[in-house]
């Protein structure tokens, strides 16, 4: 899959495209992508995703200088899981305020037809675009009749709650319904990120674990029953059992910006600079602050003979 950022370079050749956030990809998402490589397939063109980074909503956060919702998935998930559904071409746009400042008819001329050499769309028809979102599936069913590219409907995708949504999983993981969350995203909720060195102080309490930071606030926390992909270097697909926290550490080191430590039962080499995917299969408890790190190191316990109960009854 071929990723361009910033201005869409031309010259790539006419694709088929869908344009979104894409947060956490879920199911609906999946049915769009999916659409998106079935035509361009049929048609003979490149099937292309148009995303943002950061997201809209977190961009006018900031602006307001409120908290935008927790996200999802980190770019580099979502990328793969663009490249996983055949997409042949992803490209991300810069959403700040000169972005948000372009008006919906020069976004279609400029970035849609000029840049990507669109030849066929896929959006909802609720799409919104352009300065003050003045842009909507009217303004592009004119522009696909004037410009002579395809544009299509994309269908809501439903379950017996309503409309598969990216608010939906947020509100399941904030609930701690990760079955319900997975039944959204058609696969366990999962985390990524590079292990970066910490206070070491897992290992003298005798649970060494990779710590990942977070740069943006997660939609769940607490201790979980986990999985990880990447720590075995002989078979970096293998997914290890372990125990994770993640949040802000309030014994001991508290920490202003979230923080993922996973401890996997089967390693103890070091992981300093491997890319981990962690998915949460179980929930055990809330974060807690105790009195000392005697106390804290029997919670650790307690948590890992928890997890691992939970691997021997489930897989075993």
């Amino acid at each position: 899959m071929v990723v361009t950022h910033g201005a869409a370079q031309p010259g790539r050749g006419p694709g088929a495209w869908t344009i979104g956030n894409f947060d956490g990809v879920h199911l609906g998402h999946q049915a769009m992508l999916s659409r998106v490589v079935t035509v361009a397939r049929r048609k003979g063109l490149a099937a292309g995703v148009f995303t943002f980074e950061p997201l809209p909503r977190e961009h006018f956060a900031v602006l307001r200088g409120a908290d935008a919702p927790p996200r999802l998935s980190r770019l580099r998930e979502k990328l793969e899981l663009f490249a996983a559904a055949g997409l042949d071409r992803a490209h991300i746009a810069r959403f700040d305020a000169c972005f948000a400042a372009i008006p919906a008819a020069q976004f279609i001329e400029d970035t849609l037809c000029r840049r990507l050499q669109l030849a066929w769309l896929l959006v909802g028809r609720d799409f919104r675009f352009g300065a003050g979102r003045s842009g909507d599936f009217a303004a592009l069913e004119r522009a696909a009749a004037a410009r002579g590219f395809e544009l299509e409907a994309m269908p809501e995708v439903r379950d017996a709650e309503g409309r598969i949504s990216s608010s939906r999983v947020r509100v399941a993981l904030e609930r701690a319904d990760l079955e319900g969350a997975a039944q959204l995203l058609g696969r366990p909720y999962a985390v990524s990120g590079r292990v970066v060195h910490g206070a070491k102080l897992g290992r003298e309490l005798g649970f060494p674990t990779a710590n990942i930071v977070l740069p943006r606030r997660a939609p769940l926390a607490g201790i979980y029953v986990v999985e990880a992909q990447g720590a075995d270097p002989a078979s970096p697909a293998r997914w290890l059992p372990g125990v994770a926290s993640i949040g802000r550490r309030p014994t001991v080191n508290a920490v202003a910006t979230p923080l993922l430590e996973v401890h996997l039962f089967e390693v103890t080499e070091a992981l300093y600079g491997r890319h981990l995917r962690v998915r949460f299969l179980a929930r055990l408890r809330d974060e807690k602050k105790y009195a000392d790190l005697t106390a804290l190191r029997a919670a650790i316990a307690r948590d890992v003979a928890q997890a691992k109960e939970y691997f021997a009854t489930t897989h075993g």
